[in-house]
């Protein structure tokens, strides 16, 4: 299904999410106006790598940020594995990879940087590399 947010569209796997879609929707919306501050859906997570990743991504708190080195030194791996399955999170947003930055810039993201940057913004995240 498509979601709206920040005037960015973005694609998302909602068979993965225990809601139907006008719930997703309604959380977004509410995201997107400071209503909400973490989305209150059952993920159905992968049992592999990836779902190790977006599990560690679904704990940070909104306004937050953790590196691809810090997750990975976690989990006991590379920052490029987690900069991968990051990529290859199916709910973005809602699982928010927008929160895992590089140790001094934004690095990538599959919905575009300026969108990375709104949504750090819009949570009062510090950006890397930015004062």
């Amino acid at each position: 299904m498509r979601i709206q947010v920040l005037g960015h569209e973005r694609e998302i796997d909602d068979s993965r999410i225990d809601a139907d879609g006008a719930t997703i929707r309604e959380q977004v919306r509410e995201y997107e106006a400071g209503e909400r501050r973490a989305f209150d859906v059952e993920i159905a997570y992968p049992d592999d790598f990836t779902g190790r990743v977006m599990r560690a991504m679904a704990e940070i708190p909104a306004g937050d940020t953790r590196t691809y080195g810090e997750i990975a030194a976690d989990l006991e791996t590379a920052p490029i594995a987690v900069g991968q399955a990051c990529g290859r999170n199916p709910i973005p947003v809602i699982v928010p990879c927008h929160r895992v930055v590089g140790a001094d810039s934004l690095v990538g993201y599959a919905g575009g940087l300026d969108l990375k940057r709104r949504l750090l913004e819009h949570e009062g995240a510090a950006i890397p590399g930015e004062r």
